[in-house]
């Protein structure tokens, strides 16, 4: 996980202009061990270590975006008003991302869950414009209908539900 205690952590020459900065109690480490382990294209960065040597920050990067998991005073949690979208191809995408990140968080309405650190995700089909959004209205009325009664989004039901079957 990097060289504890690197004072690089910052200024490495390829950190995007903006990225975001994950807040927990005390799992900075686990929860970036976990991303990475559960997205392709995912890395562990840096870290650094507290004088009792446990991870106190540690960047990582998921699928190209660059993150920072930082331990910080309790009483700072996650809410909905933040949340992580993974852009789904299909519904294998969508079922793999659900089944690893709600394992021990909690469900959601509408393709929205909590994982077991807190953090807010969005497991969405990339489908999804041309059920809620297409040509055909009462199709796409349909299609929210049926979104509105899942968690987890199941494509096929969506396209029954838009198409009218």
């Amino acid at each position: 996980m990097g060289t504890p205690g690197s004072r690089d952590l910052w200024r490495a020459g390829r950190m995007q202009k903006i990225s975001t900065c994950l807040w927990f109690e005390s799992e900075a480490g686990e929860a970036a061990e976990f991303y990475t382990s559960t997205f392709d294209n995912s890395s562990l960065g840096q870290s650094m270590a507290g004088p009792d040597g446990t991870v106190i920050m540690v960047d990582f990067e998921v699928e190209g975006r660059q993150f920072m998991a930082l331990n910080g005073r309790p009483g700072f949690g996650f809410n909905e008003g933040v949340s992580l979208v993974v852009n789904c191809e299909n519904q294998n995408e969508v079922d793999r991302y659900w089944d690893a990140l709600v394992d021990g968080g909690e469900e959601g309405r509408c393709g929205w869950l909590k994982d077991k650190f807190g953090v807010s995700w969005q497991i969405i089909p990339t489908a999804m414009p041309e059920f809620l959004n297409g040509p055909d209205e009462a199709g796409s009325r349909r299609a929210m209908e049926a979104m509105m009664k899942m968690g987890k989004l199941d494509l096929a039901v969506l396209k029954r539900a838009y198409d009218g079957d």
